[in-house]
């Protein structure tokens, strides 16, 4: 299987900035690890095995990239501005660095995203603020109200990072069409603390006319067992 380390100094968030590739063909996705991850989450935790066959025959190619949670969401002792605005510049270095050199590397079209827990935030606010780019998301035991953390601040930058706020309010013909043509995929355990936060986004998704497919597991199902079986299953598609 190929596997691939880069590193570059991202001029978005002004450090080095690490990830993985593997894969050498497929469609393209762009992997989050879960809160305050590494880039090297989805390989230590056995994502990358249970996904073989998919990267070994060429069908994905995973970008599995670090976060910048410890300086946005998580920095509890910055002003919750600072940290939507850290959250504003991690888009950016996926945009402008990580993105471009998906395409460089492979030609495919079809991009997807996706994570697990807080990385399921991450993989369906970057689908959802740029469906122009993105073909597919699927989020494992997300939870994706991050104004919840942030004590009634609100400016420009909560609000574009947090779809709770910004999707109930979208009323673009031109999004719109791009974000119903968006397969988003929920999955998430009926005992999972998550599930009435994700059974309430499907619910808002699908007002907005926005098809989901809202999967259930049975139990908690908020662990890396059951993410490595949400993956393989639902990578492809809705089964």
């Amino acid at each position: 299987m190929n596997r691939e380390y880069h590193r570059w100094y991202s001029p978005a968030l002004g450090r080095d900035m690490e990830l993985l590739i593997f894969g050498h063909a497929g469609a393209r996705a762009l992997v989050f690890p879960t809160s305050l991850g590494k880039f090297y989450e989805w390989e230590d935790r056995g994502m990358i095995a249970a996904l073989g066959e998919h990267l070994e025959r060429g069908w994905l190619q995973l970008y599995c990239v670090d976060s910048v949670d410890a300086e946005a969401w998580y920095a509890w002792h910055k002003h919750p501005g600072a940290r939507a605005w850290r959250q504003s510049q991690y888009d950016r270095y996926l945009c402008d660095e990580v993105l471009p050199l998906s395409r460089q590397k492979n030609d495919n079209p079809f991009c997807i995203t996706a994570g697990a827990s807080f990385g399921a935030y991450h993989a369906m606010n970057f689908a959802l603020r740029h469906p122009e780019i993105t073909g597919r998301v699927l989020a494992m035991s997300g939870m994706f109200n991050v104004e919840r953390w942030l004590g009634g601040y609100t400016d420009e930058h909560v609000y574009l990072n947090c779809p709770c706020l910004y999707l109930p309010n979208e009323h673009d013909e031109g999004r719109l069409r791009a974000l119903r043509n968006l397969d988003i995929i929920i999955a998430v355990g009926r005992d999972d603390p998550n599930i009435a936060n994700n059974r309430w986004f499907s619910g808002m998704l699908w007002g907005k006319g926005i098809g989901n497919a809202l999967r259930e597991w049975d139990g908690w199902s908020h662990d890396w067992p059951w993410w490595r079986q949400m993956a393989t299953q639902y990578i492809g598609g809705h089964d």
